[in-house]
């Protein structure tokens, strides 16, 4: 069949015209920028109220936000965490509940060791993890920062730093942590490259910051010295402020590519923090535990194409991280995710529709690849103003100082009027402890831990 050439002619303007529609509708997806501090405490910034610690950066994204500050991480360990973050799961359900594999099975530098870490490794290929997903549908991915999971390309990063274990420094990010420390140019670098190749981008900002070791520039350290604080507390405040000074370069950058308006910037801590005055440390109640000093941080998600900043009162947790973005870029949302989708609270501004939050806790080092619950310590439910924190026998190698698990029983906090916790008042209110105690236990089943009463 022939056709006549005024119409062949009108079909491939027809198709050329979709083409570039196409193409502009592609360059109009939202990049993703991904900022992740490490080991921070939730009120360590001038916009959580902190009355020394300078963040202008943060503060300055805290004001274009739509700000949770009652956000929480699922668990409060780096890598857990972070897992949590890529893959939209619980620790009890993506396998990685802890830092390590215990050595107490498989000593430092033994071929098992090395065979337990390279299996842990493999847990992240089990899933669609956020870059995977981003990069099948033409974004390129940026890792930078901590990782734990091998190299970069494992997690579904187009782009990274990371060469991963078995190599040298591979353990938790090797070269990926020179970023922040050592300047910002591998991620200028790559906006400038997507900004120039007009493709969309995912970049993940996990800087080792403000992370031991705490060596802050001098003039940070000389700064909070000079406010008469212990040696390791002055250090520890410069560090924060140091990393917000690296936030402050990334968001300048977006605003000189002239990309902000059409970025969306996440911000999350992986676990909390508390200086330890009188050591190199942090203290009790914060990093690894369930308390507030490791599960808290705000989190923040600035978009100006679409999102109008609030401060918000609701709970989030970044188990709403996966699939609030997906949505945000049009994607599918795995129906097994257990986290929400808050694109349509963040854009109208209505309440986030959530009765309760839930998190857990696992030993430091993993006792059982096959079996989470090996090392479960902690499951906790907040519920409004009210805090439940239920724990477990779960087996504890190292830092069993930072799990005496000495409370016996449940305990119960008013997170409105002992944001600090210091007041248990699970036997006076036997109700609200059965009633949240219902909600852990309906998570999901236990088979073998049993609670510390």
């Amino acid at each position: 069949m022939r056709f006549p050439v005024s119409y062949l002619i009108a079909l491939i303007i027809f198709v050329s015209a979709n083409s570039v529609f196409a193409q502009e509708k592609s360059d109009e997806r939202p990049n993703i920028l991904m900022i992740i501090s490490d080991d921070q405490a939730w009120n360590d910034y001038s916009f959580m109220n902190h009355q020394m610690i300078e963040t202008p950066s943060l503060d300055r994204l805290a004001k274009q936000s739509i700000l949770f500050r009652r956000g929480y991480v699922p668990t409060a360990l780096c890598r857990p965490s972070l897992m949590t973050i890529i893959t939209g799961r619980y620790a009890h359900q993506h396998g990685v509940t802890g830092n390590d594999p215990s050595l107490k099975y498989a000593p430092r530098g033994s071929e098992l060791q090395s065979k337990r870490r390279q299996e842990l490794i493999g847990y992240v290929q089990r899933f669609d993890t956020l870059p995977r997903t981003l990069a099948k549908s033409g974004y390129r991915c940026l890792q930078t920062g901590k990782w734990w999971e091998g190299n970069f390309k494992e997690g579904g990063f187009t782009d990274g730093m990371t060469r991963g274990f078995p190599q040298q420094g591979g353990r938790h990010g090797d070269d990926g942590l020179k970023i922040g420390r050592e300047g910002l140019e591998p991620i200028m670098s790559f906006m400038n490259e997507c900004v120039t190749s007009k493709k969309p981008f995912f970049v993940w900002y996990a800087p080792f910051l403000p992370h031991t070791p705490h060596r802050p520039p001098k003039r940070l350290f000389d700064k909070y010295a000079a406010m008469d604080l212990p040696k390791t507390v002055a250090k520890y405040y410069a560090m924060c402020e140091w990393f917000d000074e690296t936030c402050g370069e990334l968001l300048d950058e977006l605003d000189r590519l002239e990309i902000a308006d059409n970025t969306i910037v996440v911000y999350a801590c992986d676990n909390g923090w508390i200086q330890n005055p009188d050591a190199n440390g942090y203290a009790p109640r914060s990093k690894q535990t369930a308390y507030e000093g490791g599960i808290r941080t705000p989190i923040m998600f600035r978009w100006p194409d679409r999102l109008k900043p609030a401060d918000r009162s609701e709970l989030c947790s970044t188990i709403d991280l996966m699939p609030t973005l997906l949505a945000a870029v049009g994607e599918d949302i795995p129906k097994d995710l257990p986290g929400l989708n808050l694109l349509p609270q963040l854009e109208s501004g209505n309440p986030v529709e959530r009765e309760f939050i839930l998190g857990e806790g696992f030993a430091h080092d993993i006792a059982d690849l096959k079996k989470p619950e090996a090392s479960l310590l902690y499951r906790w439910c907040i519920h409004g103003k009210w805090k439940l924190l239920l724990t477990y026998d779960g087996e504890v190698n190292r830092y069993q100082s930072t799990h005496p698990r000495d409370v016996k029983g449940p305990q119960l906090f008013d997170l409105e009027a002992d944001p600090f916790e210091g007041n248990n008042v699970a036997a006076k209110n036997p109700d609200i402890v059965k009633k949240l105690k219902s909600k852990i236990e309906n998570w999901y089943p236990l088979t073998e831990r049993k609670l510390i009463e």
